[in-house]
């Protein structure tokens, strides 16, 4: 199935009940993973993978939404503040699509915009090393990106 800009609640209907939603913070080095829970109500960071080639970042891909019986991914599009694409919104549909030809599962895009700097603002506030910042700011970001679209759900 094609990546598409179909909203989350129309993509979600041909999802079967009890998949989980799986969030993607995708980065030019680094992937972040996150994780729904059954109900869709509560996202966890899982992992943040380094990018490598193509094939292996959606090989690890596949392999967790394998594991954690995911049914949609939900891929961090960054948006411009003035709403409009640039150079990575660009990348991160390109990447969508090559991911899309791998894997029946569907997938959606979701607005991004700040969720790193919300994230690391958190982790600061939290007097948080700047190494282990670095260590978790990814998988936070997809965990933020996906809590964000389960919230519009309710």
């Amino acid at each position: 199935m094609a990546a598409s800009d179909i909203p989350l609640r129309t993509a979600l209907q041909s999802v079967a009940p009890g998949a989980r939603l799986m969030g993607l913070d995708l980065g030019s080095k680094t992937i972040g993973i996150a994780t729904s829970d059954l109900t869709r109500q509560i996202a966890t960071p899982v992992e943040t993978i380094a990018r490598a080639k193509f094939t292996q970042d959606a090989a690890r891909l596949l392999e967790i939404a394998a594991r954690e019986a995911v049914g949609l991914f939900v891929l961090g599009l960054p948006i411009n503040m003035d709403g409009s694409e640039g150079p990575r919104a660009q990348s991160t549909r390109a990447f969508a699509r090559n991911l899309a030809k791998l894997t029946p599962i569907p997938i959606v895009y979701w607005d991004e915009r700040l969720s790193t700097a919300a994230v690391e603002r958190m982790l600061i506030a939290a007097d948080t090393s700047r190494r282990r910042r670095d260590e978790v700011v990814d998988k936070l970001a997809a965990t933020w990106i996906l809590q964000s679209a389960l919230d519009s759900l309710r």
